[in-house]
């Protein structure tokens, strides 16, 4: 149609041409009524070409694009993996083909989901699987209107546990390839020390200290590991915080006489968790801050302890005054085993992480100078 529209507007182009040699002729011949003929045609061809140009030359231009624009947006939806429908009053709408398969509808969702039409909901219970309900709302109209993505939350669990089973596993492979490859050193060196002639007791006891050592270590970092993975569900009881900041200040001092050690301890109430697991966690975020204090020689060394309360959270913030922490370092510091000091574990950390996890909280570093590690517990634990 709009091809043929095209053709209309160049043919009354060519009409105008035309009436403008023939007025021009009659003009010069004095043929007055030809003359006026050709302007009464010629201002009928302009009106006909504005017509067809300006009112329905651009008409399907946009009747057309937004037929082709809809049906990419289609498209694009239905590629999408995660269900998505929309949600307006108490109707509820299936945009893609994940939310059509799931609702076994083509559009309407009949009967819809209360957890959808309550806007306050964040999670749906549906065909026995759990969502999480990601909402987006809709301005400009009367009803409310809001976009909802369906994420599937034990997909998301799967593909965390696959992520940490492949960490895990990669870990695990490392520190033990570091701690059999001396040990099978040193035995070949100690068989080979037997085969000698002029056999050096001194020599082989040399060697078998080594390798003891060796297999020792091997030990601590299997009994770490097992330690970190058989964290106990923990018992929460109503503890005092001040009290515990006191109790590690005093075991802090005794044990870096050296470094300045601040504590700052909100009054509050006594809050519910696992006491000698909480213990714990802040011990190892102590003791991690006053290597990485002790370790800077350009400045005193100082750590400071911050408790404080919200109003449903505990924050306990430790802060160090030490070199800080590597932008490549900061995603692994968490990681069991993982460390950067010659005779670290790589467990503080992340036994600290689990525990607070388990807790229904969260430990961070926080991204701005000084280092500050940040664990928070939930006053009801998810």
């Amino acid at each position: 149609m709009a091809y043929r529209r095209g053709w209309r507007a160049v043919a009354c182009a060519i009409g105008l041409v035309g009436c403008g040699i023939a007025a021009g002729a009659a003009w010069r011949g004095g043929l007055w009524g030809t003359l006026t003929g050709a302007v009464l045609v010629a201002v009928w061809l302009a009106t006909l070409t504005w017509w067809l140009v300006v009112q329905h030359g651009l008409a399907p231009t946009l009747t057309s694009e937004a037929p082709r624009n809809a049906a990419a947006d289609r498209l694009v939806l239905d590629a999408a993996p995660t269900p998505m429908v929309l949600i307006e009053g108490v109707n509820v709408r299936a945009l893609n083909r994940a939310a059509r398969r799931l609702f076994a509808a083509d559009d309407r969702v009949v009967p819809a989901p209360g957890a959808l039409i309550r806007s306050e909901d964040q999670y749906l219970r549906y065909e026995g699987r759990h969502y999480r309900i990601d909402r987006v709302t809709l301005g400009g109209a009367a009803t409310e209107r809001s976009v909802a993505a369906l994420i599937d939350i034990e997909q998301e669990e799967r593909v965390a546990e696959a992520r940490a089973t492949a960490e895990m596993i990669h870990v695990l492979g490392h520190e033990l390839l570091n701690g059999l490859a001396p040990i099978v050193s040193l035995a070949e060196s100690g068989e080979a020390a037997l085969d000698r002639p002029d056999l050096d007791p001194a020599l082989l006891r040399e060697i078998m200290a080594t390798l003891a050592r060796r297999a020792e270590g091997l030990q601590r970092f299997t009994e770490g590991y097992r330690g970190l993975a058989r964290l106990p569900v923990p018992r929460r009881t109503p503890t005092s915080l001040s009290g515990m900041a006191d109790d590690l200040a005093r075991l802090f001092n005794g044990r870096w006489p050296q470094i300045a050690l601040t504590v700052q301890a909100a009054d509050g109430p006594d809050w519910p968790l696992d006491h000698d697991q909480f213990h714990q966690a802040l011990w190892a975020i102590l003791q991690n801050a006053a290597e990485a204090a002790t370790a800077r020689r350009d400045q005193a060394a100082c750590v400071m302890l911050t408790i404080r309360f919200g109003e449903d959270e505990m924050i306990a913030e430790v802060q160090d005054s030490g070199a800080g922490v590597e932008p490549e370092q900061a995603t692994r510091i968490f990681r069991p085993f993982h460390t950067t000091k010659a005779e670290g574990t790589g467990i503080g950390l992340s036994l600290a992480r689990q525990i607070a996890l388990a807790h229904g909280g969260a430990l961070d570093l926080l991204p701005l100078p000084p280092t500050t590690f940040r664990l928070t517990i939930p006053l009801h634990s998810a």
